[in-house]
């Protein structure tokens, strides 16, 4: 196929990592928007980007990804969306998707709209941590909500181009109970364990276990407050039975229930074992 003209809105993390993994592994011509303009200059200058894109641009648009908070991709599609071309796609890099899909849907627009969700992140943000190694082997996630196939396929081709191994399709329901359990719930299981008094004295006696469970608590406050607000639903009914498998730890411990707590650690073991 020949090259497209695509334009990558946000360009932090995600939305630098793409313009990156598109630059070095595709012929695509690939132009970037942010509010930040120091950003702009360093993907310029380090040839992660083509150019700033402007209006006129987006007019002419092949491909458009929001890597920006939810909210501000509605804003996005609110106000740039009239501009872009029929046959044009809009996709996004959301971690929340059953209101930002139903609020989408409800835009005017000769686009389509994929949505996206790319499983691949770190600790810092910022155009200065992207990498385009974090997309290689990693999954992709395509929502479906009645877009066709042809620009389902145009994002998952794209997604295989920036390195991913693999693509999943799901609902925008199921995609936000998974991502509750899979990557909002650790997030909160591993703030609330550093808040621990003993946290500041763990030097000297942490090795492996502390290093697993505490990483992801070096967190993007402003970002994750709004992911697990946006998935209200889903992530408090993941909190409430991580609450109860802990509450029966603790009381087969306060207990000396040897047997029972025997038990409860073999179901866990052995679910590891089965799943991964």
């Amino acid at each position: 196929m020949k090259p497209l003209k695509i334009v990558i809105v946000g360009l932090g993390l995600i939305g630098g990592s793409m313009a990156k993994a598109l630059k070095q592994n595709t012929s695509h011509q690939v132009l970037g928007m942010d509010q930040d303009e120091d950003a702009l200059l360093d993907a310029c200058s380090c040839g992660a980007i083509d150019g700033k894109a402007g209006r006129d641009d987006l007019k002419t648009a092949d491909l458009v990804y929001l890597c920006v908070y939810p909210e501000g991709a509605l804003a996005f599609a609110r106000e740039y969306g009239p501009l872009l071309k029929a046959g044009s796609v809009l996709t996004d890099a959301c971690g929340v998707k059953e209101e930002l899909c139903a609020a989408m849907a409800a835009l005017p627009g000769q686009y389509t709209f994929v949505a996206g969700h790319p499983m691949a992140g770190k600790e810092r943000s910022g155009f200065a941590a992207s990498d385009p190694s974090i997309f290689v082997g990693a999954s992709y996630i395509l929502v479906d909500t009645g877009a066709p196939d042809w620009a389902m396929v145009l994002v998952r081709e794209r997604a295989e181009e920036m390195g991913f191994g693999r693509v999943v399709r799901t609902t925008p329901a199921r995609h936000d109970q998974m991502i509750a359990f899979t990557s909002q719930l650790p997030h909160a299981l591993a703030c609330a364990y550093v808040m621990s008094p003993r946290c500041p004295e763990h030097q000297g006696f942490s090795a492996g276990s502390y290093r697993d469970v505490s990483r992801v608590a070096n967190i993007n406050d402003a970002l994750w407050s709004r992911l697990f607000l946006d998935n209200q639903k889903a992530l408090t009914q993941e909190l409430d039975q991580l609450i109860a498998n802990l509450s029966r730890l603790r009381d087969a411990v306060d207990r000396r229930d040897q047997e029972e707590l025997r038990s409860l650690l073999r179901t866990a073991a052995q679910i590891k074992r089965q799943v991964g």
